[in-house]
This record gives structure tokens, sequence and C-alpha cells, in this order.
């Protein structure tokens, strides 16, 4: 019976028919894709005939097959026999018309494109569905890191309560370069751009919208939420000094970006911030551009995921993953996988956690009694106060850390504080992670 079906299969479909492969977008990535692809292809059974992106004359290469049509109109590629696009573009508008286009026109679609699968995904997946392609996304987090087929499918058996991790490569290679150089946030960042960690505008990175897109991907495929970018909390690394770090020693911590999305009891928490991280914990041992995801299970409890989150080569290695998924689903006549669609639910993002509170202030007596004060009235306790010796009176710096509370009251008392007229700057917050699974007892 297995014979008669494989023949059938085989008859039908043809294993050793040629896929036909456009790629949209040849940049960094791109190249890459197309290097990866025709350095791969042991069997022939992968096709580069397309290559589209603007301005296309100065991208043709002389390595790519004189067979591959180059071309500025997208129109060329949706109108010809190509199985699959590899879309490379980026942001979402004329990606989410031709993506939208393509899956129309029977074409199976492979994406690196994070905000168009953060803001449309679903609507994506039901079309390929719908139209028996394969619309592939590995490559939209955590680049060569396969986390999004391995919630979605390596633990299709579990029920997800969290994903949590280090989502954006270039805010921890700033981070780690503070902490091991004692740099400013603008020195790390100018290093990271030289070594093209960092885009000339790390705007969406450092403010946190780049992990937030991501975070929303890993939302859907794992925790089955529906959520909007909008909706998830950002916090800017920008404000992180190093003398942040060495407070974050004292207490036993290092500092990260972290991303986290929980859900309990049909409400959602899901934020991206700078946060106080235990150095035993695995989020700390993260350093440079690497990624890092941990699952977390009502069953099988937690589960890992790291590797490197950038660049040409593990971002093309995705995307060549998910091409060779597209062929296999293409012979055998599947499509995408069919999910139930994601459950919207109430998002939060007030949650009870302790704080590390950081002050820059010219020094005079009463400053603490002040900020104390404040505190109390809005029945915050506090744990304890640092200050190391050795900076100026002008620009003093000390940390106080709160016992667990509600970040709106917080807010509130910070709010009342950044009127003292003895700050230098704004009072920095962020929350202290004693363990990795803290906000899962808060919701």
């Amino acid at each position: 019976m297995v014979t008669s079906l494989r023949h059938f299969e085989q008859k039908k479909y043809g294993p050793t028919a040629s896929c036909r492969v456009a790629i949209v977008g040849f940049g960094t990535v791109g190249r890459a894709v197309a290097s990866l692809l025709l350095a791969r292809d042991e069997e022939h059974t992968l096709e580069l005939t397309h290559i589209c992106n603007r301005r296309v004359a100065s991208k043709i290469a002389e390595w790519i097959p004189t067979g591959v049509m180059w071309t500025e109109d997208v129109e060329e590629v949706l109108a010809s026999d190509v199985d699959v696009i590899i879309e490379l573009l980026g942001g979402l508008e004329p990606a989410h018309d031709w993506v939208r286009r393509a899956l129309h026109s029977h074409k199976s679609v492979v994406t690196a494109n994070k905000q168009l699968m953060a803001h449309f995904g679903s609507e994506l997946l039901e079309l390929a569905w719908d139209n028996e392609q394969y619309l592939g996304f590995e490559a939209c987090v955590a680049a060569g890191v396969p986390v999004v087929s391995g919630l979605r499918d390596g633990l299709a058996g579990d029920r997800l309560i969290r994903v949590c991790g280090i989502l954006n490569g270039t805010c921890n290679y700033i981070l780690t370069k503070i902490e091991q150089q004692r740099t400013s946030f603008a020195d790390a960042l100018r290093e990271a751009q030289q070594a093209g960690f960092a885009e000339a505008d790390p705007t969406d990175d450092i403010d946190g919208l780049d992990a937030a897109a991501k975070l929303v991907i890993l939302a859907r495929a794992g925790l089955n939420i529906e959520l909007r970018p909008v909706q998830v909390t950002c916090r800017s690394i920008k404000d992180v000094a190093f003398f942040d770090f060495e407070y974050a020693h004292e207490l036993g911590c290092t500092i990260r970006q972290v991303s986290i999305a929980e859900v309990e009891q049909g409400r959602a928490y899901a934020v991206v911030e700078p946060a106080i991280v235990r150095k035993s914990s695995s989020l700390a041992g993260v350093s440079g551009s690497q990624n890092l995801i941990v699952s977390t299970g009502e069953f099988g409890g937690e589960t890992v995921f790291s590797g490197h989150g950038a660049g040409g080569n593990p971002t093309a290695v995705a995307v060549l993953s998910d091409l060779l998924k597209a062929v296999r689903h293409r012979s055998t006549g599947l499509a995408t996988p069919h999910r139930p669609t994601a459950d919207s639910c109430e998002v939060t993002s007030d949650l009870e956690t302790r704080q590390y509170v950081r002050f820059i202030v010219r020094d005079r007596p009463g400053i603490i009694a002040a900020v104390a004060g404040v505190f109390s009235r809005y029945h915050i306790n506090l744990d304890a106060v640092l200050q190391k010796p050795g900076y100026s009176k002008s620009e003093l710096p000390f940390v106080i850390t709160l016992e667990p509370c509600h970040e709106s009251r917080i807010e509130e008392a910070l709010a009342e504080t950044r009127e003292f007229d003895f700050l230098v700057k704004p009072p920095l917050r962020m929350p202290i992670l004693q363990q990795e699974d803290s906000y899962a007892s808060a919701l």
C-alpha cells in the first residue's frame, strides 16, 4: 500500500521535476541565498530563473548562470512559470502586495521579511492554505536558528505558555561592548555599525521595534496568540551606561535586551526592554550578535534555541531550508500546514516585578530622602540603595532597587521624581528578572 501511494505521488507530481525559483531583492541576503542555492543543488531539483531588483544593472554578478533573467519588473516574475518566489525586499509595501499576488498566482513564497509576517502573517498563511501553496518564514526570526519550525512543529504536542529570549543581535552586540570595554552607548553603536552589525539608522533595533516584530511571529507560531506589533511594549537600550553594568554586577547580574511573550487564562504579556538578568541564567551567557530563545511548555518544560541571529549566510541557510520544504510540499501535493486561527487576547504590560532604578544627580544632602518619600507615597518599598565611589559629584549615579511593585505604579512615581531639580538625566528603570520564569506568577 505504501509503495502504491508513493508510486501515485511520483507519477502525479514528479519527484525529479525541476523547481523554478525567483529571488526578489538581491542585497546581502539575496546574494548569499543565490550562492548557497547554486552550491547546494546536487540533485538539480532547483533552477534559479529570475532575479528581480531595483537598478538591477548594478547588481548583475558574473557568477550567476547566464540563463537567469535579470529584471526590475516584478510583473515579469509574477507572470512567469516560476514555482517559488523568495521575497527579500523588507518593509511592508510593496512586499505585502507582491506576496499576496504570488500566492493568488499559485506560487509558493519564502520570505525573510519579519515586518511583513508580524503585520500580515495570519492573512498570508490563510491565503497560502486557500491556494494550496507553501509559505515559509523561518528566516524572519533568529536567522539560521530553526526556532519557528521548532515551536510550531517540533513542540506541537505541548501547550506552550511562554517564549522569551534575546532576539536582536545588534542590541546584544552593543550591550556586550559597553559591558566589556566600559565604553559609551554612542561608541558601542559606532563600533557595531563599522562591524556591519548595525544599520546606518539603528532606531528599530535599539528601540526594540525589530525584536517586537520577531516576538509577534514567535507568539503566533508557539503560543497561538495574535498580537499586533503596537501591542508589544518597547523600551530602548540607548540610556544604558557602563556604570549600570557595574551596579548590575553588584547584584550578581548583567543587562540584556530581553523579549518576552507569555499567556495565561486569556491574557498576554508582551514586552521588549533592557532587563537585569542573573549571571547564571542562559540569557546572560549570550554575547555578541548571538540570539537565544527559551520556550516554556506546560508539560515539556523549557526548550532552548540558540545560534547566529544575523548575517547573510545564517539567514540564507534558513531561506534555503524553507525553499527545500517548498520543494517537498510541491512534490507531495501538500500546502502550508494549517493551524487554527490564532486567538486574540487582552495584552498587558502592568505586572508586579522587582525593579532597578538608576538616578544621575547633582549631589546634595536630602536626595535619598526626597526620592524615598515619593516611593513611600505610592506604597512602593525600597529594597536597597547602591552608590559606588569615584564618580563626579556633579553627575553622580546611584541605584535604588525596589521590592515587587506594579509597573503602572512605579511609572507614576517616577513621573513625580522627574520634577526634582537635582536630576541631571531622567531616571532609568529596568525589571530585575530573578528567574527566567519570574513573569509567570504575575499573570
